[in-house]
């Protein structure tokens, strides 16, 4: 489920697209918008794909250790890591996820994803963490699922094997893959015994609509916006009005102005994180000067329409 941080970093991306390929028509901008963020849950499927694909390498690999009086003191270890977790069958018996992957044509069954998942699995069982969690003897659901949890958070998430894949997949998911993982660790949460496995929705209510509007608005103010920025930053030297800032700049005034449910301070925060991972160095204390002295002339000037007491704070 997308949380607005997220989305803000998607818009600023498209936005950026967009005027980079002196792109007009905004509805195709907004387009590629969406469907950058369609990508998303995709990602979200593929992962949570990937546990019955690790556990059908464990079931391989058992195979293989009983034809090896070397390998055969493994069995119980694989059997407790994938193939005895309840929560792995829960996720591979799940008619939703198989309807959405069979939709969107996603699943591990090539030979390139073939292999990875055989790599993935001897990269995850080698480990120390994998073998000590996960040759408890218990078999309550609850211990199955904070197992599961934790190798996902502690090691798969972690692989650079897994990363470059995805990088390679698609160009959309270079960014995403964080978010993705704090879904999927609340799907496997949320998970409890005897239930069907609930899908997270991609989208809050009102949140496409966020989304639409504020992509929207921000690519058809930012003439008028460009021209109140040099206004406040022409003490400062051109060269440090980088094209990031300026968008970033662009989408926080859109947000101020068109928004009248979300407090300033949260805008101006907002904006000042997402600089210090999409601009340079010093752009966020750059950002923050700006806007700041943009946000309190707007406040003086009555043009911040807020609802609620202390949004306009």
């Amino acid at each position: 489920m997308l949380n607005r941080r997220h989305i803000r970093i998607k818009v600023l991306q498209a936005f950026y697209a967009f005027f980079q390929s002196n792109n007009e028509d905004v509805l195709k901008g907004e387009k590629e918008l969406f469907h950058s963020i369609e990508k998303i849950y995709d990602l979200y499927v593929f992962i949570l794909m990937l546990f019955p694909s690790l556990k059908r390498q464990a079931l391989i690999q058992i195979e293989e250790a009983k034809r090896s009086e070397y390998l055969r003191q493994d069995i119980h270890i694989l059997k407790t890591g994938f193939i005895d977790n309840q929560l792995v069958d829960l996720i591979e018996q799940s008619k939703v996820l198989q309807k959405i992957s069979k939709d969107r044509k996603i699943n591990w069954e090539g030979d390139v994803e073939n292999d990875l998942t055989k790599k993935i699995f001897k990269e995850v069982y080698q480990t120390d963490y994998y073998k000590n969690l996960l040759q408890s003897e218990s078999t309550s659901f609850n211990d199955d699922k904070d197992a599961l949890v934790q190798l996902y958070k502690k090691e798969i998430c972690n692989l650079e094997k897994l990363h470059h894949f995805f990088d390679e997949k698609s160009i959309y998911w270079q960014d995403d893959l964080d978010h993705v993982s704090s879904m999927i660790l609340k799907t496997l949460k949320s998970i409890t015994e005897n239930q069907e496995l609930e899908i997270l929705p991609l989208w809050k209510e009102d949140e496409y609509e966020f989304t639409q509007n504020l992509f929207r608005k921000a690519v058809l103010q930012k003439e008028e916006n460009d021209a109140v920025l040099q206004t406040y930053s022409k003490n400062w030297e051109k060269e440090r009005l980088a094209t990031m800032d300026s968008l970033l700049m662009n989408l926080a005034m859109t947000e101020a102005l068109e928004f009248s449910s979300i407090p300033i301070k949260v805008t101006l925060n907002e904006y000042i994180e997402i600089s210090k991972f999409y601009s340079t160095p010093k752009s966020n204390s750059f950002i923050n000067g700006i806007l700041d002295r943009i946000f309190e002339d707007y406040k003086k000037d009555g043009k911040l329409v807020k609802r609620g007491r202390g949004l306009i704070n």
